[in-house]
């Protein structure tokens, strides 16, 4: 058995404390785990005991850095583990986070990919939303659920568009750059093209030089 000699707050973190062993630094814990454990100075324990007790206060405090990390926006499971991750804590209290924020209903990555689809979908097409939901690790049946429920995607082709066109001359070179601008966003081949015909077309009703394909560069393939 091994014996406690030392716990001392710890000076960033008035929560948590450093416990010593045999006159070594051992651990941090939180203090409410010492309290409740009733670990004192002169204290017999065994370091798998420690360790333990150790693991218990580390998902106390890995849940609670989980929970303020959400506060200011919607996360995944991946961000969370990664998170987590990043700030030095073990798969096995990423696992204990993830399964109690679950359980709280703090984490949905079905909720989540409807909520960013619902969002992005007013400035991005449908492959860079879908790309983008994949790389924060959302499953790929809640992907495809989340992009059915977008509407309106060649509206927001179209206000792309005009955002990028304001201020410049529609000339052969900007409307072709313009096309590529809308291919970048995600959107596919039939909403980007849609987009620039429909400006054309009501350029030519209001009587102005019309965006003629040939003479924009984007030609038949394009436009």
């Amino acid at each position: 058995m091994a014996e406690i000699t030392g716990i001392t707050p710890q000076m960033k973190d008035k929560t948590r404390c450093n416990i010593e062993v045999d006159g070594r630094f051992f651990c941090g814990m939180k203090l409410e785990t010492v309290v409740a454990h009733r670990l004192k100075v002169g204290t017999a324990v065994s370091e798998e005991e420690l360790s333990r007790l150790q693991l218990e206060s580390e998902k106390l405090t890995a849940l609670d850095k989980a929970l303020t990390y959400i506060t200011a926006s919607m996360k995944t499971e991946k961000d969370i583990r990664a998170y987590l991750r990043k700030k030095g804590y073990l798969e096995d209290v990423s696992d204990y986070v993830v399964e109690k924020m679950r359980s709280y209903g703090y984490l949905d990555d079905v909720a989540y990919a409807r909520a960013y689809a619902e969002h992005a979908g007013k400035k991005k097409g449908s492959r860079l939303i879908a790309m983008e939901l994949r790389q924060k690790g959302v499953p790929e049946e809640a992907v495809m659920e989340a992009l059915a429920g977008v509407s309106g995607e060649e509206d927001a082709a179209r206000a792309a568009l005009e955002k990028y066109l304001r201020g410049k001359t529609p000339d052969r070179a900007t409307l072709s750059k313009a096309y590529r601008h809308l291919m970048s966003r995600g959107f596919d081949y039939e909403t980007a093209r849609a987009a620039l015909s429909s400006l054309r077309e009501e350029t030519d009703e209001d009587g102005a030089e019309p965006f003629d394909g040939s003479r924009s560069g984007i030609g038949e393939d394009e436009l």
